[in-house]
Order: C-alpha cells, then structure tokens, then sequence
C-alpha cells in the first residue's frame, strides 16, 4: 500500500523561497507508485496543502490531517523541506513528535542546537573539533569595539546567531564598519557571533544516514565569485562549487572524519551539511545545517550523484530511514 507523504516546506524566515523550491524537487522527484505525495505549504498565517491546480486546503493542526472533498487525509511520514525556522529549529520537529508522525530530519534538540550556532559550538569543543575565535553580542548589550577586535582581529565576520543562507552576515575589514554589520545582523536574530577570519579554503561536507550507517559524501569546495560565500554566491550562481574538492588525500581524511564525529556526537540523524576552512592544514567547523538545500543545484544532491546516489534514491533513503 502506498505511504502517504506529507512534504513540508515555506517556514517563517527570510530563506521560505529556497524551501519551496527545495520541497517541489521532493515532490517532483518521489516515486508516484509507491508514495502519495503532499505539498504542504507552512507560514506564519496559514497551514496548507496545495493539490497539483493550486487550490489551498487548510491543514487541522490538532493532528496533521487535511479533508479534501469530505475525506479526511493522514500522513504516514512527513518529508521535511523547510529550511530556518520552524523547519529547522526544533520546532516542527517537537510538534511531530507529540503527534508520533516519522519525520526526516533529526530530532528536536539536535535542531535546535545546531541552529544555535554559539551553543552548537560550544558543545563540539570539547570534543576537539577546532573552530574559529569568537565572540558573543546580545541585543541590548554595550558595544566594546576595542575588546572585540582584540579578541578576534581583522577581518572579521558578523553573524545572526540563528539564522540561515547567510542572511545577517557582514565581513568587516575596519573598526568603523562594526557598528553597521552589528546593526544588519540584528535585523535578523537577537543574539550575534562575531568570529576571526579564517583564510583557507572552504569545504562543504554532506552527512546522511544512508542504509542504516553513517556516510559521509563526496566534498565540495567552494571557491566564491564574491568576498566570501554569501546568499548571492550560495543561490545566485555567483559561486563555484567543485564536488570533489581539490584536497590532498591528508586533508580529506581529516575533514571527513572530523565531520562523522561531528554528527555522531551530536547524535543525528537524517541530512547534514556541515562547512569548514581549512587553516594551518587543519579543518575549522563554521556550521552545522540539519535541512540543507535541495534543489538539484544544492550542494547535497551534487554530493549525492558524485557518490553515485539518485536523488530518487536520496529522498527514499529518507524517508525509509524516518519510517524505521
């Protein structure tokens, strides 16, 4: 009998149109003969499914379920696409939970920990993953220009702490800018990382739960267009990404194994992208993200079909992964 599978995508941040397109891949891709596929359209004002002519039915969050023409449709699995928040925050992931529906990213606290940018970190030093100087700013607080560069030097990059796609982010070359990037990444997210410019190349490594193992994809390296790999060189082309990755076999050892130990630490499941610079030869964790795009341009699918998995196969995997 066929599943019936619920793909939700949208969410509340500035990353809802990556989402849709990400969770219209899903849906274009699923095999029809053995999965019902739903779009479910997530917003602020309003929970949806949308059939194949655009017509809305609202979704009874109460249990997941939508009535199209007077019958009622519950979801075996809920496939999810949403990139941010609620997607990727815990969120969705906690309400699933409640209801016992599978879902196929990792569980509530992973999420909302790797969002966490600060906290993410702070959890993985002791393990010795190595990452970048930092420093912490709050809404509210007093601006110590003088302390932070100490701290973490010039350049430097300011960031919402809890955000994606490199919304929020400004490279600051001198002390007068500081301010203004502050500024920016408050718009997005009350609290800021402010971290030490590391110059090396940077890698994107993709972790999945593949067959019931941990398995760790082909790397990318990125090479942006831009001054470093913002929203423009992530989703506007203006970037390259080369899958594999121009490493010496030492230096992809390394950072293959420091991203296994990342996700299994954490202990997570489903999807991962983890990025790293390498800097004196050794990898340094910048981020973790747990619902990474999935367009066919994203990083992860290129990854996949370097290993030589589908993204038929990538979704299914998925999903089969959820329903254990």
């Amino acid at each position: 009998m066929k599943k019936n599978i619920a793909i939700i995508m949208g969410g509340y941040s500035s990353e809802y149109e990556i989402s849709l397109k990400s969770g219209n891949v899903v849906f274009e891709t699923l095999n029809p003969s053995k999965y019902n596929a739903y779009r479910i359209h997530v917003f602020k004002d309003k929970w949806v499914y949308v059939d194949t002519s655009n017509k809305e039915f609202p979704i009874d969050k109460n249990d997941f379920s939508v009535t199209v023409n007077q019958s009622k449709i519950s979801f075996d699995c809920v496939f999810n696409a949403i990139h941010g928040s609620p997607g990727e925050d815990g969120f969705m992931q906690a309400y699933f939970k409640l209801l016992n529906i599978p879902q196929t990213s990792c569980g509530m606290y992973q999420a909302s920990l790797t969002f966490n940018k600060r906290d993410c970190l702070s959890v993985l030093k002791p393990y010795g993953i190595k990452t970048a100087e930092s420093f912490y700013v709050n809404l509210g607080d007093t601006i110590n220009e003088d302390a932070i560069i100490k701290k973490v030097g010039l350049p430097c990059f300011v960031k919402a702490n809890k955000a994606g796609s490199s919304f929020g982010i400004t490279k600051v070359y001198k002390k007068d800018d500081l301010q203004q990037a502050i500024e920016v990444a408050f718009k997005e997210d009350d609290e800021i990382i402010i971290e030490s410019f590391l110059d090396g190349t940077e890698v994107s490594v993709g972790v999945i739960t593949y067959k019931g193992t941990t398995k760790v994809l082909p790397i990318t390296e990125i090479v942006s267009n831009n001054d470093f790999f913002d929203y423009k060189a992530k989703y506007l082309g203006e970037s390259q990404e080369i899958t594999p990755a121009r490493l010496s076999k030492e230096q992809e050892n390394k950072v293959n194994k420091v991203a296994k130990q990342v996700y299994e630490v954490l202990k997570m499941k489903g999807f991962s992208r983890s990025e790293y610079i390498f800097k004196d030869g050794e990898p340094h964790l910048l981020e973790v993200n747990t619902v990474p795009g999935l367009t066919r341009q994203s990083i992860l699918p290129q990854q996949a079909a370097c290993a030589g998995i589908s993204l038929s196969e990538l979704f299914d995997n998925a999903i089969e992964e959820a329903l254990k």
